[in-house]
């Protein structure tokens, strides 16, 4: 099977790296600014559009507050960013909030920190990619049946991008996040130039009006808004993805990996200035459901509402120009990269997690292309579940998102003040203004984010959040309970320094198990035979009584040197009586050992694998936990496994191996005649 995979594999993944060539794999800035760029910069695309869609709840009306909106979300980018270059220069590990509130909060608080961040980085890929399909569907209607497998699908794509390798995952990151900034620049600065010459562009849904029902009241709107600037928020993620992924950056890490944040910070608030001001100039009006909308030309239920940016490209360049379509690429392709940032965020805080014990010890493991293998694929499991469970939808998805996200945040700002104002107590009198301005910051920036997390619990909870946080919740119980197995195997493990080497068995019981007599049982005999027991037997589990007399027999008729012993099995079973009779033999000295040989056929097709050995595991299993047995496989290559060189070695191992047990069987029976 493995012969089988490895050329697709080669050819989709490129051939496997040594471990030498690690630092090859580092990201420098040009190639880091795109892989962690992509989600902020991308999310531009329907973070700007959620801020219309929550704000059109509260009628057409509502919509001149966007800009005051987007300039809220623009100040906590702007404080979240600069609080989180001292952090990643202080933490050029890796690990982000988790490793920050793990070290100033308390394991506790990094295990929130870290759940709430796995979660959120699923959501991210999910939110990413349903968008991209989003604004593909908006250009052309004809694929909204195909929103599932069109999202599966892309996940599947960034994925193998991934396994690739980090370095890949950069250069093919870079073209789409460079060509979407150039894009929505261009686009933002023609329309406002056009709209500054008193010719402003005009979107296809400026003369909608939205289906308010009743009246809201004036809390009512104030909830609204606060829902809106919370969904804005939405323009953040990817700044943790850039403090846990410290590690990719090349030296010195810490000051690239705090460059790379100023200038994703710099693109993202620049970019939804932009277009959210361009929105509100050309009139665009968007809602969840286009029935809330009045004033369409064609009935809500035949109407495909189109994206902010489709809407924009059209009124500034034209319904399917040049310009439009480029547009649309851009935001399409920038959008399935944006996942790039939690590919890339997700495996290295797994891998943190895993090397802290938190997490299987598998996520910690590079693959052949030195990424994170399990991790990615973990990432991709949890983003496909997503994405059919909510059926790639956009708005859905964003109810369960950014909880996680300012949770993370909040606890790693809360952590970063308690960093500082351990450092201001070890600081010299005439330094202590650098800790106490941290301080400050952090403290600024917990409370900013702290803020737009009550936001969201109050605005999410009810909407179906709740799920986020149960999930986070159960996350972090289960990371809790594998940090304690882990600890349990360690001290069980442990040898204390005062203890004596593990003393050697007084006697060794082979016991070779016998299905019928043919080559493999007789390779397994021989090897047991060379290894020199101090006993030897062959059992076989009478679970048909015919078939066990014809073995007898047959066992008598060629004189196998080595005593078979048949085991009754009323019930056709093959582990309960194996297992007894190997606990009453053990049971004779207290410091003897039992080792069972088990012989296996090595086939060369995976299908061939499914006809062979299926009891073996059952059995392994039950003897594995049966104390003072050893089990040992006794491999019997068949011919189509073998490579056609090995054929002759393996005839020549054979022969070597049954004289070596020919010699054992001699020197036993002369020990036997003088002992």
């Amino acid at each position: 099977m493995a012969s089988l995979l490895a050329v697709p594999k080669r050819i989709l993944l490129g051939r496997a790296r040594p471990s030498s060539s690690a630092d090859d794999t580092l990201l420098p800035k040009r190639l880091a600014l795109p892989v962690f760029a992509a989600d902020p910069v991308s999310s531009v695309a329907w973070a700007t559009q959620e801020i219309l869609v929550i704000l059109a709840l509260g009628g057409t009306a509502l919509l001149v507050l966007a800009p005051e909106v987007a300039l809220a979300v623009c100040v906590v980018i702007a404080i979240v960013v600069v609080s989180y270059g001292p952090l990643v220069r202080a933490y050029p590990g890796g690990g982000g909030s988790f490793a920050v509130a793990s070290r100033n909060l308390g394991p506790r608080a990094g295990l929130v920190a870290a759940a709430s961040l796995l979660v959120d980085y699923t959501l991210t890929v999910a939110v990413a990619v349903a968008a991209a399909v989003d604004n593909l569907v908006s250009a052309l209607p004809v694929l909204d049946d195909g929103r599932i497998p069109l999202a599966v699908a892309s996940v599947l794509v960034v994925a193998a991008v991934n396994l690739r390798g980090r370095r890949e995952a950069g250069w093919s990151a870079m073209v789409p996040v460079y060509g979407f900034v150039l894009a929505v620049a261009v686009l933002v600065t023609v329309g406002l130039v056009r709209w500054a010459g008193g010719e402003g562009p005009v979107a296809v849904s400026a003369d909608f009006d939205v289906d308010r029902g009743t009246d809201l009241t004036a809390v009512a709107l104030a909830l609204v808004v606060l829902r809106a600037f919370a969904s804005g928020g939405a323009a953040l993620a990817g700044v943790d993805a850039t403090a846990n992924g410290v590690p990719a950056f090349r030296a010195p890490k810490g000051r690239n990996a705090a460059v790379t944040l100023l200038a994703v910070g710099g693109l993202s608030i620049a970019l939804i200035a932009g277009v959210v001001t361009l929105a509100v100039v050309s009139g665009v009006t968007v809602t969840r459901d286009p029935c809330d909308l009045q004033g369409l030309p064609v009935p809500c239920e035949e109407y495909t509402q189109q994206s902010v940016l489709t809407q924009l490209s059209q009124a500034v360049f034209g319904a399917g120009s040049v310009g439009a379509v480029l547009v649309t690429v851009a935001t399409v392709l920038a959008l399935l990269t944006a996942a790039n940032s939690a590919f890339n965020g997700f495996p290295l805080l797994a891998a943190t997690l895993a090397e802290a014990g938190y997490l299987p010890r598998q996520l910690a493991r590079r693959g052949d292309r030195l990424a994170y293998s399990n991790g990615i694929l973990a990432l991709s499991l949890g983003a496909v579940t997503m994405l059919l469970v909510l059926e790639a939808r956009v708005g859905p998805l964003l109810d369960l998102y950014l909880i996680g996200l300012f949770t993370s945040f909040t606890l790693a700002q809360l952590g970063m003040v308690r960093h500082w104002r351990l450092r201001q107590g070890r600081s010299r009198r005439t330094r202590r203004w650098v800790p106490r301005l941290g301080t400050a910051v952090a403290a600024v920036a917990a409370t900013c984010t702290g803020l737009t997390l009550l936001v969201l619990v109050v605005a999410k909870v009810p909407n179906g959040a709740w799920a986020t946080l149960l999930v986070v919740a159960a996350l972090g119980v289960g990371m809790h309970r594998v940090r304690g197995h882990y600890d349990l195997v360690s001290r069980e493990t442990a040898i204390p320094a005062d203890e004596a080497p593990e003393t050697m068995p007084a006697r060794v019981h082979a016991v070779v198990l016998v299905s019928r007599l043919h080559r493999p049982t007789t390779r397994a005999l021989a090897y047991a035979r060379a290894t020199r027991p101090s006993t030897l037997e062959a059992v076989t589990v009478a679970v048909d009584q015919e078939a066990a007399r014809e073995l007898s027999e047959e066992w008598a008729r060629r004189k196998v040197p080595v005593p078979l012993r048949v085991l009754d099995s009323p019930y056709r079973e093959v582990a309960k009586p194996l297992v007894e009779h190997v606990k009453a033999v053990r049971a004779k000295g207290p410091r003897d050992a039992v080792t069972v040989f088990l012989p296996e056929y090595v086939v060369a097709h995976w299908w061939e694998a499914v006809l062979h050995n299926r009891s073996n595991l059952w059995l392994r299993a039950r003897l594995a936990a049966t104390p003072g047995v050893m089990v040992v496989s006794v491999p019997y290559q068949l011919r189509s496994s073998i490579e056609e060189g090995d054929l002759a070695a393996r005839a020549a191992a054979d022969r070597s191996l049954v004289q070596e047990a020919s010699r054992a069987g001699a020197a036993d029976r002369d020990i036997e005649r003088h002992p």
